[in-house]
């Protein structure tokens, strides 16, 4: 009889690790993004509302002066939000005081004010900036093209 040996590895499986949040501020009919906010890991809380002294302000009457606060949750090493406004915070429809954050989730402040997607981006999902030389020489004059073109 043929012996068989196994080895088990016991190295523990890590989260990935969040190095940004973004938060971007979406169009209030066609879900399309209308400005971005990029915060580094240190930043341990992000507020959000009217006041001038948040980190996100929102200009909209029912956006409380401090409305959304975002912060890390060193014990569980996550993100969680918490409600701070009058006219609440909004989860799929459903108002929420308190939760953690999930990555691409998508709140609203007040059941009619703005939407503010989150995204947990880790340190292997970072975009990087890619510069490429053009590849071919422009040919012909450029000055007057003969219709308009896009580039893509």
């Amino acid at each position: 009889m043929q012996q068989i040996k196994f080895t088990l590895s016991t190295a523990s499986i890590l989260p990935p690790i969040v190095t940004v949040i973004t938060l971007t501020l979406l169009h209030p009919s066609q879900s399309t993004p209308l400005q971005h906010w990029q915060f580094d890991n240190d930043q341990s809380t992000i507020l959000i509302g009217r006041a001038l002294d948040n980190h996100v302000v929102l200009y909209s009457a029912v956006v409380s002066r401090r409305h959304l606060e975002i912060r890390h949750n060193n014990d569980h090493d996550d993100w969680e939000l918490e409600n701070l406004g009058a006219n609440g915070t909004f989860l799929n429809g459903k108002p929420v005081e308190k939760t953690v954050v999930v990555d691409g989730m998508v709140v609203r402040l007040a059941a009619s004010g703005p939407q503010i997607q989150i995204r947990l981006i880790n340190e292997d999902e970072q975009p990087k900036l890619i510069l490429k030389p053009l590849e071919a020489p422009l040919v012909g004059d450029q000055t007057q093209p003969e219709k308009d073109t896009i580039a893509s």
